[in-house]
């Protein structure tokens, strides 16, 4: 079973293989997202707060490109579905935005709740793929991620003071793991490179 870790390199592997860096920007990339990840677990209330406003401010852009596409529309019908979206979707950001802890408090619930459901749904796949040598692995990611929604939804709303800022800082840092491993990895294939080059040359 692949950890996240482990996703998380070979999708940004690909990405450095399209846009080749120096290893040593992505090594201080990576160990500038530790940090952050760090600093944001030791100020998770503030990391919530950041999370909030990183959602509220999508929302606002999303509202906004909704409302643009809605005055160019000429279908009339369309035109104001658009502009009603768009209105709805900027109006729940400024919301969120000036308000981040009340926002916390629902998106937290909201989680709590896909997590749960998320949970029961692998627990159906599993059932199905009960005579796979893999169903228990997808068992087991059912239980932990059900067991996480409900432990989210327990402690509701006092969760909402951290959740949010703890899924942060943990892609933060799983991410920041994740460039250093890359980096590391060019450093050494760059050596490797160096080391047979030098020795072609001087066969």
């Amino acid at each position: 079973m692949r950890t996240a870790l482990e996703a998380k390199t070979d999708e940004l592997s690909k990405s450095v293989s399209v846009y080749p860096v120096l290893p040593m920007w992505l090594i201080a990339f990576g160990v500038s997202l530790v940090a952050l990840g760090s600093l944001a677990f030791f100020s998770i209330i503030t990391a919530t707060i950041v999370s909030v406003y990183f959602v509220a401010i999508g929302m606002i852009i999303a509202g906004a490109l909704e409302v643009t596409l809605g005055f160019r529309s000429r279908a009339s019908g369309r035109k104001m579905t658009w502009l009603l979206i768009g209105s709805l979707y900027m109006a729940a950001g400024c919301f969120a935005f000036f308000n981040p802890l009340l926002a916390a408090g629902v998106l937290t619930l909201l989680l709590g709740a896909s997590l749960v459901a998320a949970g029961m749904v692998r627990f159906l796949i599993s059932f199905q793929m009960r005579r796979s040598a893999q169903w228990c692995w997808t068992a087991a990611s059912a239980a932990v991620t059900t067991l996480l929604g409900v432990m989210v939804l327990a402690q509701w709303p006092a969760s909402s003071l951290y959740i949010l800022g703890v899924f942060l800082s943990v892609d933060l840092l799983v991410a920041g793991l994740a460039w250093v491993t890359i980096g590391v990895a060019a450093m050494g294939e760059a050596g490797t490179t160096r080391t047979s080059g030098t020795a072609a040359s001087t066969s």
